[in-house]
């Protein structure tokens, strides 16, 4: 953290919930990522954020509540609408974004990290099943 940043840390449930809440605002707002969320997915927010806080206070926090398997529901969404790469690029800026405007110190680089870990291996294993059809 800079000397004088007042950014919390992402470190406590309270803070994930409020990254998840404003990342998803933005990501819902996008006219590339918005349609795959409301249209292709047809994701409830009031049943997916839960699921989605859960997941990252598990991944941050430790928290063991989250106990789905986030790979084949991602696969289920490819099947419908092949993901990019230029989504998850675009899902990876903005979770950098807004975790920077809200969020400073260890824990928040650890969750971009994390981020960006889950979106490459998400990448390259989606891109496997689908026999290279983002190319």
């Amino acid at each position: 953290m800079i000397a004088g940043d007042d950014r919390p840390d992402m470190d406590s449930k309270e803070s994930i919930d409020f990254f998840v809440d404003c990342f998803y605002e933005r990501v819902l707002a996008d006219e590339r990522l918005s349609p795959i969320f409301v249209d292709v997915a047809e994701v409830d927010l009031a049943v997916h954020l839960p699921h989605i806080k859960s997941y990252w206070r598990k991944l941050l926090l430790g928290d063991k509540k989250y106990q789905r398997h986030t790979m084949s529901i991602h696969r289920r969404l490819n099947d419908k609408r092949v993901l990019q790469e230029e989504d998850f690029q675009r899902w990876l800026d903005f979770f950098g974004t807004t975790a920077d405007e809200h969020f400073a110190g260890k824990m928040t680089e650890r969750a971009k990290q994390v981020a960006r870990t889950i979106a490459g291996n998400m990448e390259k294993s989606l891109r496997g099943t689908r026999g290279h059809r983002s190319e």
